[in-house]
């Protein structure tokens, strides 16, 4: 703590009381005050050119010229132009206002110089000229006059006030006013006119003309405030200029009219139609606006194509659950043991699982997963786009089957789950080592390689606003390239593994037609996946007791043996049981 004193001087004297603490802060150098810091620094750190130019160009200072930072070093020739012709400096306008007095000399020199002028010899300057010279010599200049002398009559003011009495001014002034009425027609005000009529014939009370109509309900007065024009004119045609017409018509769309602001310089039919005409589609605003049932929500190239994915989304399922491998899923398609899966192997399996279909679903189906376009189903195109190959690896025995390292099947080791069925291997390998990728950086297990299907354009993605600029004779819009990402990526595998994070839908989800039209089971916390998960023949018996369904002991064992037989392994579900089961008590 630091002290003040005053001592008996009357002066100030600083003590400190701690000099042993050390002092905070910052030694300030000898000799710097607030005064120091408050200057400016001098001289001024100077901008470079190269930034100097861009500063001009966005902040010029006060009273600059802003210039682009691009012309900053082109040179000043603006500056150094001068347009039209240099005006010779003459006398200013104060020598004219107030010249320099003249001395005689330079007054001499004037006359001189004026001299010369015909004026100034007839007459000096200010002075009129002597004009005798063109006269007669006979003409006394000084008495002769010229024109026609005017007669003196009365005088202004006995025009103003004559000297007459009253009567004969206003004799004199009604013969004159008889004078102006037959010039003028005019009458003094309140005179009456005087028509010449002859009054003997008629009576002092006698009436002309026709009697004015009136009524006392003042409708008179109400057709005199209201003009017929104003009380008609909302009814009557307007009259419009042809031009002004012509630009309205092709300028503002009239009432039924087609708006055509080129009709006057197009000279085509009147039926005539621009662009390429839309294939109608299968179903429209009749459909909404009717309540189309649920099961018809989706007609055309729309339901087909959602029949496509369902189909494939329901495979998927049924192989995740009832194999254990893709190469047994595989082998369990290929019916015909030739490596590849063909229409017929396809639709025998989809009969086996429930699945009747159509021929144009079953065609729409094989095109879908067929990707090099041969007819047929390989086992990559099988694992991509009929199956969860991410959820399904293949283990090192598969891979030397599937790469046809072995040739024939052999028993699989302790570590292997499944049995495989032994079968001879094909000519080909059903897959090369270069189409298998492992599942993580350094593991054994491996998935075959994701295969992308070609984007292409087809007839059912056509859209109104895609022929827009259609061009008739031109090229057709179905070869337009489509951008953008769609919405169910059924293009993709779905992961093994699907991250909390990750909001793609892979086919896989409700839709919206499920939270719409939800199904009772659901409602009570039962989805698809617990219909076709396996389950023990104690689990099954269970599930149909506890929903109230008697089955004889006789009938549930002849449809486990059938159940189980529909499954290569002999997987029962609960939905291959309930068919099984109803096709029992319809026989």
């Amino acid at each position: 703590m630091n002290l003040i004193e005053r001592n008996a001087t009357n002066t100030w004297k600083y003590t400190e009381s701690f000099p042993d603490i050390r002092r905070a802060g910052k030694r300030i150098p000898v000799g710097d005050r607030a005064k120091t810091c408050l200057q400016e620094i001098s001289p001024k750190p100077q901008t470079p050119p190269v930034v100097r130019k861009f500063l001009n160009t966005t902040r010029p200072g006060a009273g600059a010229i802003r210039v682009f930072h691009g012309k900053a070093n082109d040179p000043d020739i603006a500056s150094t132009l001068v347009h039209g012709v240099s005006s010779q400096a003459s006398i200013s306008g104060g020598l004219v206002i107030n010249p320099p007095p003249k001395t005689i000399y330079q007054q001499r020199l004037h006359q001189l110089s004026e001299a010369g002028y015909s004026t100034n010899q007839k007459a000096p300057l200010g002075r009129s000229h002597d004009q005798s010279p063109g006269l007669p010599n006979c003409l006394d200049t000084g008495k002769a006059t010229f024109g026609v002398k005017s007669p003196k009559t009365a005088a202004a003011g006995a025009i103003i006030n004559p000297p007459k009495s009253a009567e004969q001014v206003a004799t004199e002034a009604q013969e004159g006013h008889q004078s102006y009425i037959r010039s003028h027609n005019a009458y003094f005000v309140g005179e009456q006119v005087d028509r010449k009529y002859k009054w003997s014939r008629y009576e002092k009370d006698g009436r002309f003309g026709v009697p004015t109509p009136h009524h006392n309900d003042g409708r008179s007065v109400s057709k005199s405030l209201h003009w017929l024009c104003d009380t008609q004119k909302h009814n009557s045609a307007k009259f419009v200029s042809q031009r002004c017409d012509d630009f309205r018509e092709r300028t503002q769309p009239q009432i039924g009219k087609v708006h055509d602001p080129i009709a006057d310089t197009l000279k085509v039919p009147a039926g005539h139609t621009f662009g390429i005409l839309m294939r109608p589609d299968d179903f429209g605003a009749g459909d909404l606006l009717h309540s189309t049932p649920p099961a018809e929500y989706q007609k055309g190239t729309d339901r087909q194509r959602t029949l496509v994915s369902a189909v494939r989304q329901h495979l998927k399922k049924v192989n995740f659950h009832h194999f254990n491998s893709l190469l047994q899923a595989f082998r369990h398609y290929d019916k015909k043991g030739q490596g590849v899966i063909d229409k017929e192997d396809l639709q025998d399996v989809c009969r086996q699982f429930n699945l009747d279909l159509s021929g144009p679903v079953l065609d729409d189906l094989m095109e879908y997963c067929d990707v090099d376009k041969d007819g047929l189903i390989n086992f990559l195109e099988f694992a991509n786009f009929l199956n969860w190959k991410d959820k399904m690896p293949i283990s090192k025995v598969e891979q030397r089957i599937l790469t046809s390292e072995c040739k024939t099947s052999t028993a699989p080791d302790n570590m292997q789950r499944e049995a495989l069925p032994v079968r001879p291997a094909a000519s080909e390998a059903l897959a090369r080592p270069e189409d298998l990728e492992p599942v993580e950086v350094g593991s054994m297990l491996k998935t075959p390689k994701t295969l992308n299907r070609p984007r292409t354009i087809q007839d059912r993605f056509i859209t109104s606003s895609s022929l827009i600029r259609a061009v008739v004779g031109g090229l057709p819009t179905t070869d337009y390239r489509m951008y953008g990402t769609p919405t169910v990526r059924t293009d993709l595998a779905a992961p093994r593994i699907k991250r909390v994070s990750d909001s793609t839908n892979y086919g896989d989800q409700t839709t919206a037609f499920d939270l719409l039209y939800p199904t009772l089971h659901s409602l009570r916390g039962v989805h698809k996946e617990h219909f076709f998960c396996p389950r023990t023949k104690e689990e099954i018996a269970d599930i149909f007791r506890n929903v109230g369904a008697s089955i004889a002991a006789e009938t549930f064992e002849e449809a486990w043996k059938l159940a189980s037989m529909r499954h290569p392994t002999g997987d029962v579900c609960v939905e291959i049981f309930r068919d099984v089961l109803k096709e029992i008590q319809a026989n």
